[in-house]
């Protein structure tokens, strides 16, 4: 199981609609593809998403760093040497997302390796999970139309409301359009992406009393220290740490300061290793998960799934992997499909996942 070479390839594919939030929009995909190869000719997959607006990766980054950085450290270890790969990358600062996929490839190399699905080595306590789906920036009507097209074509009923705009009662009005079309049956709660102030947030808040909202993520920005704490002790529903949250001792942080009190768990960026961590760590200290999306394709949906089944704490409440839906085409030789509202883990070993040559070949950005 030794590692002999570690891939970095980036791709494009269009998304069939701008994705818009409050801290940007993608137009494009434009994510990387991490291959570990060893030498009993195993390959380990996983992908990279940069989001330069959140973590400060872009793609060229995320190649440079494996290729520059990490490579040089990690070929020649076994891909069982899991926390000398941690350490040797923990190294670099920042960088999560590169780190994230190579840790994920090398995950699912050992599930190949013993021919056993990964979400099984991590904890295998679902088959499944619920879905949840992102309804990004949009007229109210359209918002609603795109929820009610989800509902009715995939069963899901759990909508994460992007929010964050100037003035917010473009988005209290969404909200209210959306539980009224939806109906008391579906949950709705909301994403701020850190566009609110405090206090923008709690008027916000209060205008949408109402709507039964289940959680509450990131609506004003981390270093908003004391106005975030403020908030939270105002607020009845959870408050939810994503971006401020990005490793084990951010989530501390954020938790014992009462800046927060549930965590999202995004597989795209703490891999499985450093996920597990996270998970631990809000179960000691008595506060939910929720397995969030950096905007994945299906290889990284996959992951997510893979993680979040494995155990009872993630797999409770419905995970945001849906995202994919948005984009015109994917890498897969069998592509993901949610019905009745879930997404199953795949049987097979590893990942349970292949990539498509003639679609990479297609999509890819070095050739």
């Amino acid at each position: 199981m030794k590692i002999t070479a570690i891939e970095a390839i980036p791709f494009a594919i269009p998304y069939k609609k701008p994705l818009r939030f409050a801290s940007g929009e993608v137009h494009a995909a434009e994510h990387v593809l991490v291959r570990a190869h060893t030498d009993d000719g195993l390959v380990g997959i996983a992908e990279a998403p940069p989001r330069p607006f959140t973590y400060g990766e872009t793609q060229e980054s995320i190649i440079a760093v494996i290729h520059k950085v990490f490579a040089p450290e990690i070929v020649g270890l076994s891909a069982l040497d899991r926390e000398d790969v941690q350490a040797r990358m923990g190294r670099t600062v920042g960088n999560p997302a590169a780190k994230s996929a190579v840790d994920m490839a090398l995950w699912d190399l050992l599930g190949k390796s013993v021919d056993l699905p990964v979400t099984r080595l991590l904890g295998g306590y679902a088959e499944r999970m619920a879905v949840s789906h992102m309804v990004g920036f949009a007229p109210p009507r359209e918002m609603v139309a795109e929820a009610e097209r989800v509902r009715d074509e995939y069963g899901i009923t759990t909508f994460k409301v992007k929010v964050g705009r100037t003035p917010f009662s473009l988005d209290v009005e969404a909200c209210h359009a959306l539980r009224e079309a939806l109906g008391a049956d579906v949950e709705l709660y909301v994403d701020g992406n850190r566009g609110w102030t405090a206090s923008e947030s709690a008027r916000a808040l209060h205008a949408m009393r109402e709507l039964d909202l289940t959680l509450a993520e990131e609506l004003c920005p981390s270093d908003d220290v004391l106005g975030r704490r403020w908030l939270v002790e105002r607020s009845a529903i959870p408050f939810v740490a994503d971006e401020s949250a990005t490793r084990p001792g951010e989530v501390t942080r954020e938790l014992l300061s009462g800046a927060a009190n549930a965590i999202s768990i995004k597989t795209a960026r703490t891999g499985f290793t450093a996920s597990q961590r996270v998970l631990f760590q809000s179960e000691g200290l008595g506060v939910e998960t929720v397995m969030g999306n950096q905007i994945d394709g299906q290889i990284g949906t996959m992951c997510t799934v893979a993680f979040g089944a494995a155990y009872p704490s993630t797999s409770r409440r419905a995970g945001e992997l849906s995202n994919f839906l948005d984009m015109s085409d994917d890498l897969l030789t069998e592509p993901l499909e949610i019905t009745g509202g879930t997404l199953p883990v795949r049987e097979g070993a590893g990942l349970g996942i292949a990539i498509d040559p003639d679609k990479l070949a297609h999509y890819r950005q070095d050739t």
